[in-house]
């Protein structure tokens, strides 16, 4: 297949011009999103039998098709009677709540699922169902699979025929378990560490994605023409479309803003490869482009994915991200239908939905023309894998390969992978490769730890709950150590806090990031020695005793690790490796007759920060300075010394409280105070939860957004002009007097939308429509910066005695226009922030 050549010469032309205007639909046409070249797939027998299906179903079972349970909450008599198109297994579900399932324990399960779904009694159809699964890096939730490096260390391997392998490989044991849809692989470009998805990022830069995305997608579904959707090859995803990689401040679910030429050109790479290489399904993202939800977003998902890039497959939404479409809620979303999305991941309210989008159906909220195309994707995707003409799960040719499963061939590409993502930061004095006939102290908390090597997606969604026994066929860095060592005589002492009797030729510690998953993993600084002091303290006690040290390094981004890299003699990024933790050993160790095992051949595929404030640190960047660059990784042939660095801070510690400030809303509420509405009749209508609407459900709704942290925000929509309706911060008891407190001042960062069209009022300490201090803000308000977070006080100890007595609002924000407004981080302060737009009451 033809590949797009753009992206060496195009993004230093986007890092210099294009980055600064933010487009619109209307702008948008201007960039052209085709492919360069169509994958050869259309049948039209495929076309036929899927129109001749079509043509039989009902909007009940058309419907079916387009939800998705998950199966913590879905039961086999549920899959009987609605027959849903697909289901899923989240990162923490397992068969039966069986986190230890084997094998056959998952197959037992496909198959229950797979016959109440042919089963025509209830709801008259009989097309089968498909089973999703997050096969990450690996058939990575399922216990004693193997456990391939995460993206980032992938990046770091360069090598697009390894991660096939490895797409195949997985696919494999995902056919052995009788699931035949894979949501990987994720082909998001981080552009700020501070994500915590950017582990699942094969790189900063869209040309390894590009080159990777096809390559595991080949891997996954076989190549066109090759074996495509037959035997054990599954159902890809490339996901999340689009942006994810590219919020602002790395939020997880953030804001994406930026013009639609980087959209395309960075963040669209990984689609475009995957597309031409024929993926049959593209998971929307949660994020917003330039305010707008991509789960909502027509232009993206129908216009630009449909019609210019010609994807014929389906598009499935991401777990509940529908509830955070304008005008929807977890059990009814006509908008996200509408905007092109044709399977809802809805894991447990998907009776509700299911029923609402009937109905919508029926009174035309939503097309029909719409079901019909979602179907007629979701049919032909089945069609072409062969579903129809396949037994159940247990009876299928693929299933009957239990060898598959952690073969002991995946094992060892697994190990490949291992050696090849490492990456050499520092080797003074050439102290790798060690002797494996020394005496050798392994210290570190990640040492002896799996969790801390597989990360997250492991097993578990977030990987903390984890033990080794929940590892059966993995291999510690230890473990692997300790083999080499023993099997070429020499020793090996594990200590975690790195104690021992007799004083060691050398030391290998091992730490880095606990595991994390998605938004849990997001970050505020770079400064690993912010969460973890002890490590460093590790190694200095054993430089300081002449020790020579090798750092290994667990982590799913570059951080900031001066201080650490100043008492380590040589330093290694090992990512996050996986269930093969003897891949470190084959390169930090030599054979027992002195010669180099396997040298490092690893490059930096993310830029690895020179300080700790250097979030978004990327490839032709215009002030790029990185420590590390891009492509860095050093060899032992190279004889490069590493000098004493810098240990100086930038960053402020964005952890300190502020003295004298009291939260309100600051991630959640403070106990005793509210959401909700002050309507135009006087009364209050409290919010319980992250959404909702006023008393007549339609003038003004509440939605939970993202400013620093997973639904730390509340954006309020006015849908009407003149409703009267103002949203409000309240408490439950009436506000203390502000006359001699030291907090006078409520402060707020809020956003304001691009399109604001009239004058916002925003009060505090109200009263009956009254309030202690106001201001009206505008787009003309010159400190406003529409469209961006901006930080407003306004001081609340003004003296109104009439308003004082028995206020229990205490921020109201009103508008006569249609508008929008998000506000995060409420609390009350001495003294306003220096950045602050303030209002003082005189």
């Amino acid at each position: 297949m033809l590949k797009r050549k753009f992206y060496k010469s195009s993004i230093p032309a986007l890092m210099t011009m294009g980055l600064m205007s933010l487009s619109s639909p209307a702008s948008a046409q201007q960039v052209d999103w085709s492919l360069d070249e169509q994958p050869q797939i259309y049948n039209q027998d495929v076309e036929q039998q899927v129109q001749e299906l079509l043509a039989t179903m009902t909007i009940e079972q058309k419907v079916a098709q387009m939800i998705q349970p998950e199966i913590g909450y879905l039961s086999v008599e549920q899959m009987r009677k609605y027959g849903f198109g697909s289901y899923l297994n989240g990162g923490n579900t397992a068969p039966y709540g069986m986190k230890q399932a084997d094998r056959n324990t998952w197959l037992r399960y496909a198959d229950e699922m797979y016959e109440a779904s042919i089963d025509d009694a209830q709801d008259g159809s009989s097309i089968p169902t498909l089973w999703g699964t997050d096969a990450m890096h690996g058939h990575s939730n399922v216990f004693g699979a193997t456990l391939f490096p995460h993206n980032i260390g992938l990046g770091a391997a360069r090598n697009p025929e390894l991660v096939k392998k490895i797409g195949e490989a997985t696919a494999k044991e995902v056919a052995a378990t009788g699931i035949e849809w894979s949501f990987s692989p994720t082909v998001a470009v981080a552009r700020d560490d501070r994500w915590g998805r950017a582990y699942e990022s094969y790189s900063e830069d869209p040309e390894i994605v590009r080159q990777y995305a096809a390559a595991v997608v080949e891997g996954i579904q076989g190549a066109v023409g090759e074996g495509f959707l037959k035997d054990h090859h599954r159902i890809a995803t490339a996901k999340h479309f689009i942006g994810d990689g590219g919020t602002t401040r790395g939020i997880d679910r953030g804001d994406t803003r930026v013009d639609e030429s980087t959209l395309r050109e960075i963040h669209g790479a990984g689609y475009v490869s995957a597309l031409e290489a024929g993926v049959q399904s593209v998971m929307a993202s949660f994020n917003s482009w330039n305010g707008t939800r991509v789960h909502g977003h027509n232009y993206l998902l129908t216009d630009v994915l449909k019609e210019q890039m010609e994807f014929d497959g389906f598009v499935i939404s991401d777990w509940n991200a529908h509830k955070f479409v304008d005008g929807c809620d977890l059990e009814q979303c006509a908008a996200a239908i509408n905007a092109g999305i044709d399977v809802l991941m809805a894991p447990e309210h998907f009776e509700a939905l299911y029923h609402n989008t009937v109905a919508q159906v029926k009174s035309g909220v939503i097309p029909q023309a719409r079901i019909d195309d979602a179907v007629t994707r979701i049919l032909r995707v089945k069609v072409r894998w062969g579903l129809f003409d396949r037994d159940k799960p247990s009876r299928r040719p693929e299933t009957q390969h239990a060898e598959w499963f952690n073969a002991k061939q995946h094992r060892e590409l697994a190990a490949q992978a291992v050696r090849e993502s490492l990456v050499l930061l520092k080797n003074n004095d050439q102290v790798l490769p060690l002797s494996p006939k020394a005496n050798i102290l392994v210290a570190g908390q990640g040492a002896n730890t799996i969790a801390m090597q597989a990360g997250g997606w492991s097993v578990s969604w977030q990987g903390t709950d984890n033990t080794n026994a929940d590892f059966p066929n993995a291999t510690s860095i230890y473990r692997g150590i300790e083999q080499q060592v023993v099997a070429a005589g020499g020793t090996v002492t594990l200590s975690e806090t790195g104690e021992f009797d007799t004083r060691p030729d050398a030391a290998i510690v091992v730490f880095g990031e606990q595991p994390y998953a998605e938004w849990f993993g997001d970050i505020q600084s770079l400064d690993f020695g912010q969460v973890d002091s002890e490590s460093y303290a590790l190694l200095k006690r054993l430089s300081d005793q002449g020790i020579p040290t090798v750092s290994v390094f667990l982590s799913g981004r570059p951080l900031w690790v001066n201080k650490e890299l100043n008492v380590s003699d040589a330093f290694v990024a090992a990512w996050l490796p996986g269930s093969e933790g003897q891949g470190v050993a084959d390169v930090i160790l030599r054979d027992a007759n002195g010669a180099i095992q396997h040298d490092f051949t690893g490059k930096l595929s993310f830029s690895w920060p020179k300080f700790d404030d250097q979030f978004t640190l990327n490839r032709y960047d215009n002030d790029y300075d990185p420590l590390f660059p891009y492509g860095y990784g050093l060899t032992y042939q190279d004889n490069q010394h590493v000098d004493t660095l810098h240990e100086e801070k930038r960053l402020k510690d964005s952890q300190s409280a502020e003295p004298g400030s009291v939260p309100l809303f600051v991630r959640n509420l403070a106990d005793g105070w509210y959401w909700g509405f002050a309507e135009a009749n006087g009364n209050l209508s409290p919010i319980v939860g992250p959404s909702g609407a006023n008393a007549d459900e339609h003038s003004v709704t509440m939605q939970s957004v993202n400013l620093a942290y997973q639904e730390d925000g509340r954006r309020f929509v006015w849908h009407e002009a003149e409703s009267g309706v103002a949203a409000i911060l309240a408490s439950e008891d009436p506000i203390e007097s502000f006359a001699h407190r030291d907090a006078r001042f409520l402060q707020a960062t809020v956003r304001f939308s691009d399109n604001l069209s009239g004058p916002v009022s925003v009060g505090v300490l109200c009263h009956e429509k009254q309030c202690s201090n106001e201001v009206q803000l505008s787009e003309s308000t010159p400190e406003l910066k529409r469209g961006d977070w901006n930080t407003l006080a306004i001081e609340a100890g003004c003296e109104n005695n009439e308003v004082s007595q028995g206020a229990s609002i205490m921020l109201s924000v009103s508008s006569p226009a249609k508008t929008s407004l998000s506000i995060a981080d409420v609390a009350l302060v001495s003294e306003p922030s220096e950045q602050a737009l303030t209002v003082s009451c005189n």
